[in-house]
């Protein structure tokens, strides 16, 4: 779902038809900076690439006339949505059907031009992107034990402005999968799994890791395609579960961080939502494979912490 970083600006994951009705959609990272009056999109979130590093796209807000949902049109993209730019439309992919909804609602927002009328005081006020994003649905999760294993689906309430449409899709792309993948008939059944980043233990550089979580442990691999994990963290180890109090200092949005004996493991997620359902999946798995009579949790806001 698109959020509102730390320099104000609305972003989040894409997929978008770069070469028009080439229907290849490429996955890309996009910020919409209302304050320089555009749209742009990289190949990762810049947080993630070197300094410097080139956009793979931008387009002026001025230019684009109206967004719309373009499932009708573009009926095997799923969650497909169009850009009308002069002679040009842009054709791009959401997450599920609520992020679809989000994304035309903010973009069409940003690139309505209003004149305000005489005496009218409030007709200047701007919105700003933590207003365009206020009326949008909070999501919330449930966790179910089923089988010794827990099983972690978002639920959400109806919010204001929303147009009541089916929300309950799971995120298509590389963030969220399915629960219950598996990497291979012999491998244990998979809670949930999707890409992070994660800050390497020596050079403390980031990259971008495929994570899985089972009833056992978090590993990370390279890619979705390895079958070798780089580094599996039992969940006996990990002591807690949080969002990261160093955010700042990192400059990262969206940090949470795992806590074990020996190390503290940092990684980002693509949204508040995916950190959050990585922290409630984490801390549900542990509650799980303790049992109850070693499942006291210290509970304060997004801090997990478990007894040792």
């Amino acid at each position: 779902m698109p959020y509102v970083d730390r320099q104000n600006r609305i972003c989040g994951f894409l997929d978008i038809e770069e070469n028009e009705s080439s229907g290849r959609f490429l996955r890309r990272y996009f910020i919409l900076d209302t304050q320089q009056g555009s749209l742009l999109w990289y190949m990762d979130n810049p947080q993630n690439l070197p300094a410097g590093a080139d956009i793979m796209g931008s387009l002026k807000l001025t230019y684009i006339s109206m967004v719309s949902d373009a499932t009708k049109l573009r009926p095997k993209a799923e969650f497909c949505f169009v850009i009308n730019a002069g002679m040009r439309k842009f054709y791009l992919q959401a997450n599920d059907q609520q992020d679809l909804v989000e994304w035309i609602s903010v973009l069409n927002k940003a690139t309505k031009i209003t004149v305000p009328k005489l005496g009218d005081s409030n007709a200047a006020h701007a919105e700003t992107p933590q207003e365009v994003l206020g009326a949008m649905k909070q999501v919330s999760y449930k966790t179910e034990i089923i089988g010794g294993v827990p099983i972690i689906t978002a639920t959400q309430e109806q919010g204001e402005g929303q147009n009541g449409a089916d929300r309950g899709g799971l995120k298509r792309g590389q963030n969220q999968l399915p629960y219950f993948l598996s990497r291979g008939t012999q491998d244990q059944a998979v809670v949930k799994a999707g890409y992070c980043v994660k800050q390497g233990a020596l050079m403390k550089n980031w990259k971008r890791r495929y994570f899985t979580l089972d009833e056992n442990a978090v590993s990370y691999y390279k890619s979705d395609q390895e079958r070798e994990a780089l580094k599996v963290i039992p969940l006996k180890e990990i002591h807690k579960v949080q969002e990261c109090k160093q955010s700042d200092l990192m400059m990262r949005d969206n940090l949470f961080e795992m806590v074990t004996g020996t190390r503290t493991f940092y990684v980002q997620s693509d949204s508040p939502e995916d950190m959050h359902s990585w922290i409630k999946a984490i801390s549900g798995a542990i509650v799980a494979q303790r049992g109850p009579g070693r499942s006291r949790v210290r509970c304060d806001s997004d801090v997990l912490t478990f007894p040792k």
